[in-house]
């Protein structure tokens, strides 16, 4: 049997798009296999948000080739799209596809022949227009799912590639996404994630909305729990939020992009709100439910960011009651209109900067974490299992350690949290019959949001 290797870097989209490229192989007899191992394909779905996401990429490469050395090798995601020049010239690239070109892989490998002549495929990304449905059903897997509903961007921070690389935002129709989230529960997943690069604009140009699409998805028979992988501040409106607090089927768990603490970096960065309207946000999720999580995204070191803005930068995360941080490095990116800003931060400075808001990161979410101590949640376990110990995640995203003598893999149970360590909570299981009519969810009050920023 022929072996593939599928290595992605990057985001929860490139999963789900890495293992839709997977099936097209397990459909053709096929086995996936790791980097690490022989293997006679190998394809790398690449970020390119960061300049360490290119070098991850030159990595890869050399890793995968030192275990297969006749291994034909495909490079394909952003940083094929934005550098196939640069990509070729890695030693051992066989082929590189851009965004338009890369779910029809077996169209242009020409069986995966090494020719020692490497070639690439990258249509400009103004010709990008279709969309694939893409999700991560892995038979190896039968908790979480990635679903793809929604690709591109239509917005113009100053710092980002993504446009340049995935093209104008486009969504999958309602219909598409509801048929794939049905075959998703009939393979055995209990919870969904929603993806996409901006996955609030799903459905902008179409006549339809994300409120409507996750309707129709909590209507789904089968469908335990949907969860989003991040929305924009701006794009979580009042009616969205009512909605998402008032279902029980939706994950209580926000990931709601910040990157910029003051008001003159989000200026400068081209972002469409400013830190009142993400207080606000955050401060109704919370008056509803409080403890849900809530994490944020940030840019440190973004030119022009004197000592001074980074100090409300990090004034302003201790004071907001948020679960966790995601913290970037600013990265120069080819072609980004940042890259030519004066006020360039030396990275020494950068580096302790980030160092910081790591640290305060850690703070926060253990003390999130503490806040769980004593109350109940609901889990959806995993599959590993050592010396009797399971693990999983609450609908808050919070990582459930329980002692169990029953395989509760793929099983939503109740847990009593009892205490707290560097990797999650520990807890005591509260029953082993479960259903979710038995759980009273209240229903959301009356909310004030700030009005729409531009």
């Amino acid at each position: 049997m022929k072996r593939v290797a599928l290595h992605t870097l990057g985001c929860k989209l490139n999963f789900a798009e890495s293992s839709t490229i997977g099936r097209q192989f397990t459909e053709r007899g096929y086995r996936i296999v790791s980097v690490d191992e022989r293997a006679d394909v190998c394809v790398i779905n690449t970020c390119s948000v960061t300049e360490r996401a290119d070098r991850e990429c030159r990595q890869i490469v050399r890793r995968a080739l030192r275990h297969s050395p006749e291994s034909f090798v495909v490079v394909i995601g952003c940083y094929a799209q934005l550098r196939p020049e640069e990509i070729l010239f890695i030693p051992g690239v066989d082929l590189v596809l851009g965004t338009k070109e890369k779910f029809d892989l077996f169209h242009y490998a020409d069986g995966f022949r090494k020719s020692g002549k490497p070639a690439a495929f990258v249509s400009p990304v103004g010709e990008v227009d279709g969309l694939e449905i893409a999700s991560s059903v892995d038979s190896s897997d039968r908790t979480r799912a990635f679903l793809k509903v929604q690709d591109g961007c239509d917005y113009s921070c100053s710092f980002c590639t993504i446009p340049m690389a995935r093209g104008a935002s486009r969504s999958l129709p309602p219909e598409a996404i509801l048929s794939e989230a049905q075959k998703i529960v009939l393979a055995g997943y209990k919870e969904i994630v929603l993806t996409g690069v901006n996955v609030g604009d799903y459905g902008k140009k179409t006549d339809t909305s994300l409120l409507e699409l996750l309707g129709e998805l909590a209507k789904v028979d089968g469908l335990e729990r949907i969860r989003i992988s991040s929305i924009e501040p701006n794009l979580l409106r009042r009616e969205l939020l009512d909605f998402w607090l008032g279902n029980d089927k939706i994950c209580k768990h926000f990931h709601i992009p910040l990157q910029g603490g003051a008001d003159d970096l989000l200026k400068e960065m081209r972002r469409r709100y400013l830190t009142g309207l993400y207080a606000e946000r955050v401060s109704s999720i919370k008056a509803v439910r409080p403890k849900a999580a809530i994490g944020a995204d940030v840019i440190v070191g973004f030119p022009g960011e004197t000592d001074e803005l980074f100090e409300a930068t990090y004034a302003f995360l201790v004071d907001l009651p948020i679960s966790y941080l995601h913290v970037f490095t600013y990265s120069e990116r080819p072609n980004t209109a940042a890259a030519s800003f004066p006020g360039q931060v030396e990275p020494r400075i950068r580096f302790e900067r980030s160092k910081r808001l790591r640290i305060l990161s850690a703070k926060k979410r253990r003390s999130f974490y503490e806040s769980f101590v004593g109350s109940v949640v609901t889990v959806l376990f995993e599959s590993a299992k050592k010396d009797g110990w399971m693990s999983g995640l609450s609908e808050e995203y919070v990582r459930v350690h329980a002692l169990t003598s029953k395989d509760l893999a793929n099983q939503i149970k109740r847990v009593k949290i009892t205490s707290v360590h560097e990797k999650g909570c520990i807890g005591e299981l509260v029953d082993t019959s479960f259903s979710r009519n038995s759980i009273s969810i209240p229903q959301t009050s009356e909310m004030t949001l700030c009005a729409e920023s531009i």
